[in-house]
């Protein structure tokens, strides 16, 4: 990502922050602050490292996984994604489970993948990630949440553990 940064001395910076902040969060300003002729710091629009997604949603989420008694890793994908990343066992295996908010979430589904998986692993989309809602369209962003997909993913877990030790992939009702 190519940032045009704007050199801003300090002295302009302590004389009218507000409008410098304006000016980064509305119209997306980038400036280096420089400070008795040297470059000390960076204001960038926060879009620039985060995603596009409402921060009341995703305080909303992050508070019911708490509440839950759930335990996430919590990163930032290079596509500036929120990705929470959950410890589960297949067996006594550890499996990393990801669930990736994407740009416009909820609105979009979460994009769920686990590692590692043995390989030939069914069950899964042609791009490796977790087959869990049978299709995108069954995704509601009125009913469903972060927690909506940790539950199919531990259904999908479950299925995944039975198969490792049969090789077939459990009915829908089954495990």
């Amino acid at each position: 990502m190519l940032i045009d940064f704007k050199p801003l001395p300090m002295m302009a910076l302590r004389s009218r922050p507000g409008e410098v902040l304006d000016e980064v969060s509305r119209e997306g300003a980038a400036f280096l602050i420089e400070r008795n002729g040297q470059q000390k710091a960076c204001l960038v629009p926060i879009s620039y490292f985060l995603p596009d997604i409402q921060t009341s949603r995703v305080t909303a989420e992050l508070d019911r996984i708490t509440d839950s008694n759930e335990h996430c890793r919590i990163a930032i994908s290079e596509g500036r994604e929120i990705q929470l990343v959950f410890g589960e066992l297949s067996g006594k295996t550890p499996v990393d489970v990801t669930v990736t908010l994407p740009h416009g979430y909820p609105n979009r589904a979460p994009v769920v993948s686990a590692e590692p998986l043995e390989e030939g692993c069914p069950h899964r989309w042609p791009d490796g990630t977790l087959c869990i809602y049978g299709a995108e369209a069954v995704w509601n962003p009125g009913r469903h949440d972060v927690m909506h997909a940790v539950a199919l993913f531990r259904r999908w877990i479950q299925h995944y553990s039975a198969w490792r030790e049969t090789r077939e992939w459990p009915k829908a009702g089954t495990a």
